[in-house]
């Protein structure tokens, strides 16, 4: 069954993260997605360790390049040749959406910008994803994800009290990506009623200030920094990690209600009644006194023990897993959260597959991440209707 998507043509100008994390999304709702790499390199996660074994000894591909580019055709073509952005230019000619990240003005040298495509292609979306945007005093400044997560606060709000961090993923890069997908998807659907395409500017910066969400309103409400706590919130009490006899769990009591029944299940009924603990607004007072109580009666069970309890009486919990224990974990068994394509070598690469299901259209992952340049003669064949040796020549003369 074709994805909802399905008809739709995205070129795809990105590298590494963001980008690719938009037009992989695209491609499992069923976009045609061509992604344009230079030749002999191509994308710089092709680079990046760890890689999946090779023939010859050699390294095969890189997992973090397949973590995100499923679903795409390989195209490489050196744009910065003149006969190169030409063919791009005509590629483009064909799509729907364009989807690009490099920093700001590079690619008008080349007529692969906004006004120089659209002058061809009036319906083009055409996203640009860049570290700051296209305005502003810091425009012309290379985005990196860490860099971001610093300079837009979420390693202030990250962390132990004593020690900003990072996420443990590149979260600014998922984050933009995820809006990327939605920002396009708007504009495809805007384009049904005008017929016309638009320019999307969406920042790094600017996705990772937007998703402080209700610490960034702190702030501004009340001009007061948020804290860090750790693995606890800041305005629910407790709502943390909590060791146990031989592991830790995560509790997550959201309400007076939940609370009366883990005092309940810890043994500890007195502690509902409290006035010091009764309602959500004084256990975050009264935190530094409440917590230890709480975690004292955690340490005498295993988590096992615990999480059985917590969930027959309807108390938000769960194990703090590993990656092995996730990916172990029925759940995700059962909502067919995983897929398989075939690696070079035969063996199978494993993957997490889209999060999306829907009941008529399902996502499909059909096409496996591609080698390298897979797709270069079959695509420049039947879009730019080239003959094989035109293609030949291309080839020999490094364009593709």
């Amino acid at each position: 069954m074709l994805g909802p998507l399905a008809g739709s043509r995205v070129i795809d100008l990105s590298r590494v993260l963001a980008g690719p994390w938009a037009t992989q999304s695209l491609a499992d709702l069923g976009a045609e997605v061509i992604k344009i790499e230079r030749p002999d390199t191509g994308d710089d996660t092709r680079a990046f360790a760890p890689f999946l074994a090779g023939k010859g000894g050699k390294p095969g591909e890189s997992v973090y390049f397949l973590s995100a580019n499923r679903g795409k055709k390989s195209v490489t073509i050196d744009i910065s040749k003149p006969e190169g952005a030409e063919l791009a230019q005509r590629l483009i000619g064909e799509a729907d959406v364009l989807v690009e990240n490099y920093k700001v003005g590079n690619l008008a040298k080349f007529h692969l910008d906004y006004p120089s495509l659209s002058a061809r292609n009036p319906g083009l979306i055409y996203c640009s994803i860049t570290g700051f945007g296209q305005t502003g005093p810091n425009r012309k400044r290379a985005g990196y994800d860490l860099v971001i997560q610093a300079m837009g606060g979420m390693m202030a709000i990250t962390g132990p009290v004593d020690q900003p961090m990072k996420s443990g993923v590149a979260i600014a890069d998922l984050l933009t990506g995820l809006y990327a997908t939605q920002a396009i998807l708007a504009a495809l659907h805007e384009r049904e009623k005008s017929g016309l395409g638009q320019h999307i500017d969406l920042a790094l910066l600017d996705v990772q200030v937007a998703t402080l969400a209700n610490l960034g309103a702190e702030y501004l409400m009340t001009g007061e920094n948020p804290k860090r706590h750790g693995n606890a919130h800041g305005s629910i009490v407790p709502y943390q990690d909590f060791p146990t006899k031989d592991g830790r769990i995560m509790l997550a009591v959201a309400n007076d209600a939940q609370f009366a029944r883990l005092a309940q299940v810890l043994g500890t009924p007195e502690l509902a009644s409290d006035p010091r603990y009764k309602l959500n607004v004084d256990r975050v007072k009264n935190r530094l006194e409440l917590v230890p109580t709480i975690a004292k009666r955690f340490a005498l069970r295993t988590s096992a023990t615990w999480l059985a309890q917590l969930d027959e009486e309807g108390i938000p919990a769960g194990p703090i897993n590993s990656l092995e224990e996730v990916f172990n974990e029925p759940q995700l068994e059962a909502r067919h959260s995983l897929i398989e394509f075939s690696g070079e070598d035969g063996d199978p690469i494993r993957l997490v597959g889209s999060p999306i299901k829907l009941s008529r259209t399902p996502v499909a992952h059909t096409i496996r991440p591609p080698r390298l340049g897979a797709d270069t003669e079959e695509v420049l064949r039947s879009l730019l209707k080239l003959s094989p040796e035109e293609i030949s020549r291309l080839h020999d003369n490094k364009i593709t």
